[in-house]
């Protein structure tokens, strides 16, 4: 069986399954147990357009999971069948942002492929950070600067009440090519905000904004 689960979707199944391990822990009524089950299997196909006989199956395991360790087992049999992010050239960088000069890609570790929806790095020498994302294989990114914040915040794109920075960037606003800032709160922590992202929509909301709502490939 090929990949057929995106990271987001991944991270929603994983929050799903922690859900009916603590209703396991916290529940003695069955029916309500059941109801749960029942509530969780729906959300998780709900995420995927149509499923085959075969992946409904795989996911439906998770009607089974009633502990942590056999939650963490439920996932692993997952992991194979997530989609990893697409590897990311410096040709690439450089054509998703050609107004950047000597712009350094990141370090991406193999197994944090499968932990991403998007690519998102800081330059801290001018102090700006860049999220790339790919959508059917159409490549999208905005960058923008970054300013971080003592107290903690909401995350624009995963909601995660976390440490958080200021990215703003300049869009074009205007036919005669007037420039507005525009950004939002997002996590410090790139990789971990991509851990706890469940709603791709959030992310391509965001980045089609900060590009004066340049629409993604539907």
């Amino acid at each position: 069986m090929e990949p057929f689960i995106h990271v987001h979707q991944y991270q929603f199944i994983r929050k799903q399954a922690h859900i009916v391990v603590n209703s396991h822990a916290n529940v003695n009524d069955s029916r309500v147990l059941e109801a749960v089950r029942a509530s969780v299997d729906n959300k998780v196909t709900a995420v995927f357009e149509q499923l085959s006989e075969e992946q409904s199956r795989l996911l439906k395991e998770i009607r089974s999971v009633d502990d942590r360790e056999k939650s963490e087992a439920f996932l692993l049999t997952l992991k194979p069948y997530v989609i990893p992010f697409p590897v990311v050239t410096a040709n690439l960088v450089k054509k998703v942002f050609p107004k950047v000069k000597k712009l350094k890609l990141p370090a991406v570790l193999e197994e944090e492929r499968k932990e991403l929806s998007y690519l998102g790095w800081e330059d801290t020498g001018t102090k700006r950070k860049f999220l790339l994302a790919c959508n059917e294989g159409q490549w999208h990114g905005v960058y923008g600067m970054f300013t971080h914040v003592q107290d903690k915040g909401i995350c624009m794109l995963c909601h995660e009440h976390t440490k958080v920075g200021l990215f703003m960037a300049e869009t074009k606003a205007t036919a005669d090519g007037a420039y507005i800032k525009r950004g939002n709160y997002i996590c410090q922590d790139s990789l971990s905000c991509n851990q706890h992202l469940t709603d791709i929509g959030r992310l391509r909301d965001f980045i089609e904004h900060l590009n004066g709502n340049k629409r993604w490939k539907e």
